[in-house]
This record gives structure tokens, sequence and C-alpha cells, in this order.
């Protein structure tokens, strides 16, 4: 990786992009540390910490790098973006003119739905900036001033300033996308949680010197664990049968059909945690803490409890599958390959292929299952058997966000170089 950076550094256009990704980085941390006004900040800090840290609003807090418990201009993250296009992404399957205007539009459909992705973006910005300013508002009424003013232009103030902080982290990432290296919001997600790593380090460090052997040992270990896992995939062989066209022969090659182990991404952990997480959102605005001595809360809807685990776990399976059909057709990749002469030995074309397809889809989703399960629960088992371990913050979330934008940066950097290597052999 750093022998890839190395050398992309050393090409001018290259560097140039580089450059301006660090560029609009840099800018958007700035802005992560601004405030929103009329919002004691350390009130809202030391609230949060105490009440909130173990809800869904944590987990937001997480994606946005601690500007979302800060309640900074850019507190609402790429959370609206994330949710628009995943609804965007439901609707375009529920919607017969979103699914051919995805499929059949063309560069130009393409457009139109990144346009509406766009406006949905804003639309729940400012629905997120009502939600966060009532929550604050609500706070403010049972005696914690994190208000400093009421009013309505108080309150318009601290709406808009989350919408357009939104949209312009929205802007942000398309221009990084467009300009830069890599995809511009998992860049801005990726920057989020890095973040955190100097205040995961200082936990670390006061922590006991075998506990620190374990922790670095088993974070060496995940990496290298979600890297494989990451790269692996499932090839179904794929035959062309040989086609007569005048007088040439067209088809007649062996190809395969690639299937990823991980082929739902994070995505399915993201839901999962933010399902299992209303629970504990509800008790907190009912007042049940951490130090409330709960029964339920502490052995049943606590994010360290072993039920929780659990749920977590079968959550996590779900959306898997969930998001596995939602990718996958297989009658429509069947009809794909007889439509272009191709077939899989063994198997006849049509519902046979189709039928093969999505035993060999249900396998892996088993195995892209138990990796993602066993990734987002470890943290959780380190945090029971060690108590040091919950102070660092380490989410399997997290982890593999970071090492798959890792990964695709360098990827495209390595594209990058090779596609320039080629033009200038041609010239």
């Amino acid at each position: 990786m750093l022998q890839t950076l190395k050398n992309a550094w050393g090409i001018p256009e290259l560097r140039k992009k580089i450059i301006f990704t660090l560029f609009i980085l840099l800018i958007y941390r700035i802005g992560n540390v601004i405030p929103v006004p009329y919002i004691d900040v350390a009130t809202l800090t030391s609230y949060f910490d105490s009440v909130l840290s173990n809800t869904i609003l944590g987990l937001y807090n997480a994606m946005s790098g601690s500007a979302f418990r800060q309640a900074t201009v850019f507190a609402l993250s790429i959370q609206p973006y994330i949710n628009a296009s995943i609804i965007i992404q439901l609707l375009t399957i529920a919607i017969p003119a979103l699914e051919r205007l995805a499929k059949d539009g063309g560069e130009e459909g393409k457009k139109k739905i990144e346009r509406i992705t766009r406006y949905t973006t804003v639309g729940l910005g400012l629905l997120m900036g009502w939600g966060y300013y009532m929550m604050l508002k609500n706070y403010s009424a049972q005696g914690f001033a994190i208000i400093t003013e009421t009013g309505f232009v108080p309150a318009m103030v601290i709406i808009l300033t989350f919408t357009a902080g939104s949209a312009v982290v929205m802007w942000m990432g398309e221009q990084i996308t467009e300009f830069g290296i890599g995809n511009g919001i998992s860049m801005i997600l990726f920057a989020n949680i890095i973040s955190g790593i100097p205040a995961m380090v200082n936990n670390l460090f006061h922590m006991i010197w075998w506990q620190i052997i374990i922790v670095l040992v088993g974070i060496v270990a995940l990496i290298l664990f979600i890297v494989f896992i990451n790269d692996a995939e499932r090839r179904i062989p794929i035959q062309y049968a040989k086609r007569v066209v005048g007088r040439k022969v067209y088809g007649g090659q062996n190809t395969n059909l690639p299937i990823k182990v991980s082929m739902s991404g994070v995505m399915p952990v993201i839901f999962a945690q933010s399902i299992c997480s209303i629970p504990a959102t509800i008790c907190a605005f009912m007042g049940i803490t951490p130090e409330s001595g709960n029964w339920w809360y502490d052995h049943v809807w606590s994010s360290q409890s072993w039920t929780y685990a659990f749920i977590y776990f079968l959550m996590i399976f779900f959306f898997s599958w969930f998001y596995s059909t939602i990718q996958y057709d297989p009658v429509e990749i069947s009809n794909n390959l007889k439509k272009n002469g191709g077939f899989i030995p063994g198997f006849r074309p049509g519902k046979p292929t189709a039928e093969f397809i999505q035993k060999v889809i249900n396998k892996i989703v088993v195995f892209g299952a138990v990796y993602l399960g066993i990734v987002s629960l470890l943290p959780i088992v380190g945090g029971n058997l060690m108590s040091g371990v919950r102070n660092l913050a380490i989410g399997g979330t997290s982890v593999i966000i970071v090492v798959g934008v890792a990964l695709e940066t360098v990827q495209a950097l390595e594209a990058q170089m090779l596609m320039r290597h080629y033009k200038g052999f041609l010239d």
C-alpha cells in the first residue's frame, strides 16, 4: 500500500488528485469542529456520553467523527445521503417506473436517479435536523440547558444549519468522486472513523500490558481476516457456445461469474445495529440509563449483553439474505446467459441454471453472514472479557469500513497508474 502511494505521488496528475482529496477532507474536518449557534456544546457532550452513547445516536456519532454529539455544522454528516441512497435503491425495486429508469435509461437515467437522490438527501437532512432540534429542546425542558435561546429564529437557524451542512457534505463527496481519488462518500466516512484513533490509542495505554498485547494482536488478525474475505469470491464457470456469423466464428470461450463472499458489504451490519439499538434508544428517552439498575436494560437491551449479541447476530443474517435478494436475481442472470449463448457446464439453460445460481448464492450468504457476525461481535465479546476494551470504542462496522475503503483507494490508484502506463507505452 505504501509503495502504491509512493508511486502515485510521483505522477503529477495523480499527485494533484491526492492533494485535492486531502484538501476537501481538511475542509470537512474543520467544519466538524464549528458548533451550531444557540447550543451549549459542553452540556450536550456530557449528556450524550452519559445517556445516549449506547443508543442508535451513538452509531450516528461514530459515523460523523464525534460531530453529532458536539452539534457541529456537519453533525448530520453523510447520514442523510446514505439513507437517501438506500431508500431510492429500495424504491427502484418497488416502483416499476424507477426500475425502468435505472435499467433502461442509460446515462440519462442514471443522472435522473442521482438528481432524485440529491433532493431526497436535502429532504431527509431537513427532517433529521428538525428531529435533532426537538431532541435538544426536550432535553433542555428536562433541566439540561443545552439550547441557550428558544424561539422561532434560533430554531430555524439550528435546523437550516444542520440541513445545509448535510448538503455541503454531499457536495464534497461528489467533488472527491469526480476530481479526487476513490469514492467521495466512502472517503469522508473513512476520515470520520480514523479521527477517533488518537483517543483510542490514549485509552489503550491505560490498560494492563498483557491486555494491550492481546488487543493489538486481535486488531492485526482482524484486519488480515477482513482483507482475505474482501478478496474472496466464488467463481461459477461459464461457457459460451460457438456461433457462425458469415465467415466469422464468435463465442466458444470460457469465463466465469464471480460472486463475492462479502457481497453486501457493511450494510447488513449497519441495519442490524440500527434495529438492535432501538430498544436502548427508547430506554434513554424514558430516562432509563446504565446507572438506573434496570434488569431488562442491563441484561437484554444493553449493547454489551449476551442477549443483545445473539439478536444482533440473527439480524445480520437476515439483512445479509435481504441484500443478496436485491443484488442478485438468479432468473435474470440465467436469462441473460441464455440470450448471449452462455451456459453453466452440467446445467441446462433456464430454470435449472437459475436454481443452481440460487443455491450457490444461499451458501455464500451463509459464509458472508458468519464473517460479518464474527467481525461485529468480537468487540462485544472482548468488552465482556476485558472491561478496558469497552473504552476503546472499537466497532466491527468501523473496522470493515476502514479496511474496505483503504483497499478500494489503493485499487483505484493502481488502476489509474496502469492506465497511464499503457497510455505511455502506446504513445
